[in-house]
């Protein structure tokens, strides 16, 4: 008799536990750690790999110089759909990554290994849970050759330099091709279907109606007086990307791509002026550290640095643009200071690997702006705040200050430009529609035309 209650119970214990494994699932019970998602973000500037999952995960990596491959093996897992996921994922036109490939290496270990298409630099690192995400294991994925932005700036300007006749003025010439004003307190129209690109207003824009000099004499004036002949450099900072959307409006529109096509707006219209060429911090959808887009401004030598971005807040009541400057003696309102907080964060969403060699070294750049430099900005961000008035509400009607991270270049006036409140669902609309998008470039345009005529860059030992 005392065996068959042991019979019974084994039977029983032997359908619970299949239960289980139909409830839970091969990924639930997969040694310990499920994987939430796979993702592959592509760039020129370098790759990145992310694994997401439920609990860190432990790694070893083995790089292969020929033919170039960085091997990882994952402990704690087994081969699963998901992992396979990354396969599919890689695309023909990665400029770093031709393959990934991925096997059961051992039990409890998965062999992850991705083929590379030229000699790279690997940094493998893991992120702890932050804001949507849970805990991440990054493969960022850097070429060891790497194109000079300034020379790539300077051939592209030398393609298209005339030949023949006088040098042209880039101020005079800015001033002239600069587009009307629309009405004060006219609002932007809304077309029916949102935008998906910033090609679809060149036939508009390739031939701009050309305006008389800005009615205000001293600026013409300023221009005509003050002629240069060397590159101009504007660098545009299309904020967040790639693991960072940023702010998401209520109908789904991510920050990081309305602020990525206002910039490519932007960069056509000063790429049309001579002698002057927009350099973009990101010009896909990546992720690029705070200090790394201070760092790129300062190595092609930029004259000015805009950060473009689209705000938000708790509720959907707050409209308006808003501009902000560096300030080094904390935040001019607490709506500043809430800013400057948010904005500095997301290098925590978008994920730095903290052990890098240099985070030390341009974390200390970043504290070595200069009086001259906030003023400089101030002046540049009042002539921004003046035009983008013309074209739409102000959340302030002056410049705000703050300590922004990314303003933090010692030697670049530089602006933080928040274009419209993407969680006010009208602004929303706004900034996801063709026309106010080039508007608003327009606006940016006649901004960086009043600067530059009141504060003509200085000449420098810079090639043409």
């Amino acid at each position: 008799m005392s065996g068959k209650p042991s019979s019974t119970l084994s039977r029983r214990s032997a359908l619970q536990m299949g239960s289980l494994v139909l409830l839970l699932g091969v990924q639930q019970i997969a040694r310990g750690a499920t994987i939430l998602a796979v993702r592959v973000w592509p760039a020129k500037d370098y790759s990145r790999v992310t694994i997401e999952s439920d609990t860190g995960l432990k790694t070893k990596t083995y790089f292969i110089a020929e033919p170039p491959r960085l091997a990882v093996d994952i402990e704690g897992i087994d081969l699963i759909p998901a992992l396979r996921e990354l396969v599919a994922k890689v695309k023909p036109d990665d400029p770093n990554i031709s393959g990934i490939r991925v096997g059961q290496n051992a039990p409890g270990v998965v062999r992850l290994v991705i083929d590379l298409k030229q000699h790279m630099l690997p940094q493998v690192f893991t992120l702890p849970p932050v804001a949507a995400y849970q805990h991440r294991l990054v493969f960022d994925l850097y070429p060891t050759q790497v194109l000079d932005p300034l020379e790539a700036l300077i051939a592209e300007r030398l393609k298209d330099k005339p030949d023949q006749g006088a040098a042209p003025d880039a101020i005079g010439d800015l001033l002239a091709r600069q587009t009307p004003r629309p009405a004060a307190g006219k609002p932007a129209p809304t077309p029916a279907a949102p935008t998906a690109g910033a090609d679809k207003d060149r036939a508009a824009s390739a031939n701009p109606p050309v305006a008389q000099a800005p009615s205000d004499s001293a600026d013409a004036g300023a221009a005509g007086r003050n002629k240069t002949d060397r590159l101009i450099i504007v660098a545009l900072d299309p904020g967040h990307g790639g693991e960072d959307p940023g702010a998401i409006g209520p109908g789904g529109t991510r920050e990081k791509d309305v602020v990525l096509q206002i910039a490519l707006r932007l960069r056509e219209r000063i790429n049309k002026i001579p002698n002057m060429r927009a350099f973009l911090t990101r010009d896909a959808d990546f992720f690029v550290p705070l200090h790394v887009r201070v760092q790129k401004a300062r190595r092609v030598q930029a004259d000015l640095f805009i950060s473009i971005h689209a705000d938000a807040f708790f509720t959907p009541r707050p409209q308006g643009a808003s501009v902000f400057a560096l300030s080094e003696k904390g935040a001019t309102s607490s709506s500043a200071r809430w800013m400057a907080d948010k904005e500095n964060s997301a290098d925590l969403v978008g994920g730095v690997n903290v052990k890098a060699k240099d985070a030390q070294v341009q974390r200390a750049l970043l504290d070595m702006s200069t009086t001259a430099q906030i003023n400089d900005s101030l002046k540049l961000g009042g002539a921004m705040l003046g035009e983008i008035g013309n074209v739409g509400k102000l959340h302030k009607p002056r410049v705000e200050q703050a300590g922004f991270a990314v303003l933090k270049a010692p030697d670049i006036p530089s602006v933080l430009v928040e274009t419209a409140f993407i969680s006010n669902p009208d602004e929303e609309a706004k900034l996801r529609s063709e026309a106010y998008q080039v508007q608003l470039a327009d606006a940016l345009m006649r901004g960086i035309g009043s600067y530059f005529a009141k504060n003509p860059p200085l000449a420098r030992n810079r090639p043409l």
